[in-house]
């Protein structure tokens, strides 16, 4: 039976997005010559080996014990505390925080590969430095210089981690309708009396202390959205010199029972006149928040990469070992891997992952562009929502995909295919749910803007399809061809939804469709990149055969897909 506790970064694939898919060293770029992709791989590499050893043997103990809650204490399962503690003395959260924060800055391109390699090898552990990752970005851009020493610089270390706290018990994707209540008290610090539900790594024993980042409404603050304040909440409050007070009239009531991903702990806190400081201004609560559920959104991209290319591996090691019945035009004794169907399985799992995989890591590294170049940001807040809405609904199908290829052993909990399955279902949820992304897509960033954006990236890919046709490899002409039936379907699919301008529902009816075209046709692009890399190979070199074997099949049985979205674009509503 395929061992369900090894992990295996993908470091070939990454070694090959970072110097060669987007015809550059993308790293030497982003660090102004500092590092190169070969540094990076480095990085990588030790990530994985770090991925492999501590945290991969993790998860399933995880899954099977779970988050406890017991006498009022949240207590993680057996071996995580030890994790969490190498993971911060290896660097690994300094890594990744901004220079400006006092980390080590690491582009995004290698923040985006990380945050693969760490959800793959454990999700559940994961989210605790995505949300500590994701708060260190929001008090950096706006805390105040007393809060950024004594909270950011202990985020930053690992010594503390970070919450996000929005959710209410009346108040989930509506955040105007939030209740909790912040109220000063003449000393620069706010009393917050409220409840918070759904958060996650709220309460646990990994780390000293926990530093809650709470939307709350003012007195006298006006209704909905705008009346909105950040606040920092810590479980314990710091003394001047940062050592640990008193606790915080911060409570943990429950932590939730879940279909997946049990290792990590999703609380129910209540503020019972809780002392807060204020990041920002009062009533600029969203811009603060926004950064961290940015931030977070992009993570769920990786996670997502990460869980279906965790179940991937376990499936496919099943399959090279696993013999059952003849298998046609193959030898006695060859092994399911080559039934058909099975290794359409694969190379369909595959595919896909490579394709989010490098969209992944195009995302990243081109919001990291739109830092120093406004004219990119537009497009690199376009790509948000698609990263994070197309591979989440994908990672659904691809662990269950993964479940298929072990047949009935798949549903047996002990082979650990299910788990991957189970802990992916949250993605297309939290963070906001797919139709909160196609939402943002097609409202806010495709028919406020008249298409504009939506129409430079189609003119991007048709540039690449241009490439394409100069290459005599029949993959290249084959992937040109089917990409550019794909462009005019998305083409067709803008100019049907900018015609719905008029008719909110009929827009917000099929903007889901909307976002899955346009991911499916952003992977086709990625692998379209790679055939153009591959063929700029002067003699054949390793991973050229399946690279081009994964886009063939990409844009044979996915590319096809974007046709049938656009036709579900069209229609609008159906009454």
């Amino acid at each position: 039976m395929a061992d369900a506790s090894e992990y295996r970064a993908p470091i070939e694939d990454y070694a090959f997005l970072l110097n060669e898919l987007f015809g550059e060293d993308i790293v030497h770029r982003a660090t102004d010559g500092a590092l190169s992709a070969e540094d990076g791989v480095e990085v990588l590499t030790g990530a994985g080996d770090f991925a492999s050893a501590v945290l991969a043997p993790l998860e399933t103990v995880g899954d099977r014990e779970g988050a406890r809650f017991e006498n009022g204490q949240v207590h993680l399962p057996e071996g995580f505390a030890a994790a969490y503690r190498q993971f911060v003395d290896a660097g690994w959260i300094s890594a990744e925080a901004p220079e400006s924060a006092g980390g080590d800055g690491l582009p995004g391109a290698l923040r985006a590969a990380l945050g693969e390699i760490w959800n793959g090898s454990n999700a559940a552990f994961a989210l605790c430095w995505l949300l500590t990752a994701g708060q260190i970005h929001a008090l950096d851009a706006h805390a105040s210089d007393e809060l950024r020493e004594m909270y950011l610089t202990r985020l930053v270390s690992g010594e503390w981690t970070g919450t996000m706290n929005l959710t209410e018990p009346e108040a989930g994707t509506d955040l105007g309708a939030i209740r909790t209540l912040a109220t000063p008290r003449g000393d620069g610090s706010w009393g917050i009396s409220g409840q918070k539900i759904f958060i996650t790594w709220g309460d646990h024993d990994v780390a000293d202390n926990i530093v809650h980042l709470v939307l709350a409404r003012t007195p006298d603050a006006p209704a909905g959205a705008k009346g909105l304040s950040l606040f920092v909440a810590p479980k314990f409050l710091p003394n001047p010199d940062g050592s640990l007070g008193a606790r915080n009239a911060v409570t943990t009531v429950s932590i939730e029972h879940k279909l997946g991903i049990h290792g990590s702990p999703t609380c129910v806190l209540s503020y019972e006149g809780a002392t807060g400081y204020l990041v920002g201004e009062v009533g600029g609560g969203l811009a603060g928040m926004f950064i961290m559920m940015n931030s977070a959104r992009a993570g769920m991209g990786f996670q997502a990469t990460g869980i279906a290319d965790r179940a991937q591996q376990l499936s496919r090691s099943y399959a090279a070992m696993r013999v059952q019945g003849p298998v046609l035009d193959r030898p006695a004794g060859a092994t399911i891997a080559e039934h058909p169907d099975v290794r359409r399985l694969l190379l369909s799992t595959s595919s896909e992952i490579f394709a989010m995989r490098a969209l992944g890591v195009y995302s990243a590294d081109l919001l990291d562009r739109s830092e120093h170049d406004a004219t990119l940001r537009t497009m690199a807040e376009f790509f948000v929502p698609i990263l994070k809405g197309w591979t989440t609904e994908e990672a659904l199908r691809l662990t269950s995909d993964a479940i298929q290829v072990f047949g009935g052993m798949g549903y047996i909990e002990e082979t650990g295919a299910a788990q991957h399955y189970r802990d992916a279902r949250i993605t297309p949820i939290y963070e906001g749910t797919t139709a909160i992304q196609s939402n943002d897509l097609v409202g806010r960033k495709t028919i406020r803007d008249g298409g504009v954006t939506a129409a430079a990236l189609l003119a991007s890919i048709e540039n690449t399809i241009a490439e394409l046709g100069a290459l005599s490899n029949p993959v290249a002409t084959r992937t040109a061809r089917r990409l550019e039936r794909a462009v005019e379907a998305a083409r067709r699919a803008t100019t049907d939804l900018l015609g719905f301008a008029a008719s909110p529902r009929d827009a917000a009816a099929v903007s889901v469709p909307y976002l899955m075209l346009l991911g499916t046709l952003a992977g086709g692009w990625m692998h379209a990149l790679a055939v153009i890399a591959v063929s700029r190979h002067e003699s054949p070199a390793a991973g050229d055969a399946d690279r081009l074997t994964a886009a063939d099949f990409y844009g044979a049985h996915h590319l096809p897909r974007v046709a049938a979205y656009a036709e579900a674009v069209a229609a609008g509503e159906i009454a």
